[in-house]
């Protein structure tokens, strides 16, 4: 029989002799409430019977479980040492019996351990701020930590914390802060995270742990008790007072899950999804309150607040490593202008030789739906599908060339509406599939007769494209409807439901709180799903760079790409043989454009450095390191509060001239398409050798002639392949 410890023997057996730097103010343990107890069962009955990717709760789901609440409480291992880990391991393969038995104690204990220890270490941190730092030592600071081993000791630990102390001096120094402001600062920011330690409530702990076993399924199975059931939603996105945010939990940190179009949140250019919340504060000049280890709701009712008045909140943007840059974003809460949700077009003039192209660009942020009024029987109900519909004839009217669909920063919304939109474009037939938890297909297509826009067509997405965006630009690319621009999308390929735990047991009031749990994958029409790696692009704007960084990929318990049978559909061929003309005519345009080049360069450039995970502490080596070869803008260190308001402007009209140099290109190359479909035009496709049926052919030289002249380059080929020459485009 396995050796099992209590919660109460758990925590006996850990706290042992107290530091001499642990204060007085060490929290008090909490213990779990009967009710939690029996969320967690309820949650577990539906979990292994109606998830996608259903699990028995056993005692390798127990494991698993495990190993995720440690990651969640202790990410970056600076908490727990190594004896730690083995003491608590012995109740490893128990997490799933005492849910089974409702009893909690295992996981409460785990989190009054941790909650102690943190309290510990912030304390000691304060305590090392007398000391005098010498940084002409040749000394490192580890920035990425969760795949290193645990500490095997206080002292090592103490050592890992001298250095992390260390290393968050140098950068305030490198700014130019004195000393006694440094002492001030990081004095201030260890209390923070020391008051927001010591005021965890039960609720907090219980919702951890449970986060920790429905992500150990898949990353958007969630559970939200019965404060964030009530609250997070209208708090944070549906309400029409607010940021215009929603947050999501990522390795132990709340980050920004989705920007809601018409937000002050989306509409400021500051805020991008995946970045990380690490402090709040009620105004310019108010105390900024550190937030790490807070549960969502406890954040979102700081976040949310009276209409015109100021939120501001300290982040580390996506991507960025645990040293990365922390930026401070003011916002002005705002009731949400639900006009800046809908569909948009203007019309670009693009040079094409001695021609002028008019490309017709349709913005669209939200695939939006107004299902009240639907299901009152307003025939004429808001839509996105309509909207469009609108535009499409309006920009025949105006005889544009083009046009241009931008879904940048799109992360979905209704289903159906990416259906009828993707039908506008290809009129009737199937546009995605679904599988159930089941194992059952269903088949979902448009049932318009005819295409609406027939013409040169361009789909506009980056790493922010996510759901019915990527169902949208999945469909326009399987059909070859289309060309499909940009950066890889998000990655999220599968649908969620909400449980109400309470109305499973005929609760009056609410105590048990929701369950929100993905029930079914999203599989384009050629079979693939958009889950995990999204929709790649026809062209890249950005060229080979390590995506990575961002995107459903980044959980390390997503569901993985799968394929099924393909649907039954008509792939046209005309655009998709175009496509390797228009990408060199693409690529050399940004290379000719020396802000384009610039761009492309900081992100190589932010890329290897977010892979260096050792940073140096000595102060020369450092400055050397911290120097960028392109960009201007350097880490100056500090928490937001000293950061001025015109270094903000600077960055954010850069990011606007950056999503301008996208749409542009965008406009050229839905140019090129209609060039190259012109009547005129010609593509050849010749052979470098060709010796009889059977030869493999390596190099195929294509020459395309329109307006604009001739582009000739070179592309790899297998199999035999006969001289060709098309006209006007049809191929």
């Amino acid at each position: 029989m396995k050796k099992y410890l209590s919660g109460l023997a758990l925590i006996v057996a850990l706290f042992g002799q107290i530091p001499s730097y642990a204060t007085q103010s060490t929290p008090a343990p909490l213990t779990f409430q009967p009710r939690q107890a029996q969320a967690a069962l309820i949650s577990a009955e539906i979990l292994t019977r109606f998830n996608y990717a259903a699990k028995p709760l056993d005692s390798a789901m127990s494991a698993t479980i495990f190993d995720h609440y440690l990651k969640s409480l202790d990410p970056e291992r600076l908490f727990f040492i190594e004896s730690d880990i083995n003491q608590m391991s012995f109740n490893r393969l128990n997490l799933s019996e005492g849910i089974l038995r409702l009893d909690l104690s295992i996981p409460f204990g785990i989190f009054n351990l941790y909650s102690r220890k943190a309290s510990e270490r912030y304390s000691y941190a304060r305590t090392l701020l007398t000391e005098v730092k010498d940084f002409s030592q040749n000394e490192n600071y580890q920035l990425k930590r969760e795949d290193q081993a645990w500490p095997k000791s206080e002292r090592a630990l103490d050592e890992l914390w001298r250095k992390r102390v260390k290393n968050e001096w140098l950068r305030l120094k490198l700014a130019g802060e004195p000393d006694a402001n440094i002492i001030k600062l990081l004095d201030k920011r260890y209390a923070n995270a020391l008051s927001a330690i010591n005021t965890i409530k039960s609720d907090e702990a219980f919702e951890r742990f449970m986060n920790a076993y429905t992500m150990s399924i898949d990353p958007h199975t969630n559970y939200m008790g019965p404060d964030a059931a009530e609250n997070f939603d209208v708090a944070m996105s549906q309400s029409l007072v607010g940021i215009g945010a929603s947050m999501s939990e990522h390795d132990g940190s709340n980050v920004i899950g989705e920007l809601i179009p018409g937000g002050p949140a989306l509409r400021s250019g500051k805020l991008n999804v995946g970045d990380r919340i690490i402090g709040v504060a009620q105004g310019e000049g108010m105390e900024m309150i550190a937030v790490q280890g807070l549960r969502k709701e406890k954040i979102v009712a700081m976040i949310r607040g009276e209409e015109n008045t100021t939120v501001v909140l300290e982040i580390i943007p996506a991507g960025a490593g645990p040293d990365g840059k922390h930026e401070r974003i003011s916002l002005l809460r705002k009731k949400i202008n639900l006009e800046d949700q809908v569909a948009k077009k203007t019309i670009l003039s693009v040079a094409d030789g001695t021609l002028q192209r008019r490309i017709g660009v349709i913005t669209l942020p939200l695939f939006y739906r107004d299902f009240n009024s639907e299901i009152h029987g307003n025939l004429h109900f808001k839509s996105a599908s309509s909207d469009v519909l609108q535009l499409l004839e309006e920009l025949k009217t105006e005889k544009v060339d083009g046009v241009l669909v931008d879904l940048r920063d799109n992360g979905g919304g209704s289903l159906t509406e990416a259906i009828e939109l993707t039908g506008l474009f290809t009129g009737k037939g199937p546009v995605l599939q679904q599988r159930d938890a089941r194992g059952i297909v269903f088949v979902n297509a448009s049932k318009r007769e005819q295409a609406v826009w027939n013409g040169p067509l361009g789909v506009l997405i980056n790493r922010n494209s996510a759901s019915a965006s990527e169902i949208f630009a999945a469909a326009i690319q399987d059909y070859g409807r289309g060309v499909v621009i940009g950066e890889r999308s998000f990655g999220k390929g599968t649908v969620q439901s909400t449980f109400n735990l309470d109305e499973m047991v005929s609760h009056s009031a609410p105590e048990l709180g929701e369950l929100k749990m993905t029930v079914a994958q999203f599989f384009r029409i050629d079979g693939g799903t958009t889950q995990l790696r999204g929709v790649t692009p026809d062209i890249a704007l950005l060229g080979s760079i390590d995506s990575s960084g961002w995107g459903e990929a980044t959980f390390d318990n997503a569901l993985p790409w799968d394929k099924i049978a393909a649907a039954n559909f008509t792939p046209q061929k005309a655009t998709r043989a175009l496509i390797p003309v228009m990408a060199k005519r693409s690529e050399d345009r940004i290379k000719a454009n020396a802000e384009f080049m610039s761009f492309r360069k900081e992100l190589a450039q932010a890329a290897l450095k977010q892979k260096n995970n050792l940073i140096s502490l000595n102060e020369e080596k450092r400055r050397e390191q911290r120097e960028p070869a392109i960009s201007k803008i350097t880490d100056d260190g500090l928490e937001p509060n000293e950061r001025t308001a015109a270094a903000e402007k600077i960055a954010l009209n850069r990011q606007k001239n950056q999503d301008k140099l996208f749409l542009n290109e965008a406009a050229h190359i839905i140019s090129d398409e209609v060039n190259l479909q012109r009547p005129s035009a010609t593509v050849e496709v010749n052979p470098a050798a060709a010796h009889g049926a059977g030869t493999t052919v390596t190099e195929i030289a294509v020459t395309a002639s329109g307006a604009s002249g001739k582009t000739t380059m070179t592309l790899e080929k297998s199999g035999a392949q006969p001289v060709k020459r098309i006209a006007g485009g049809d191929l």
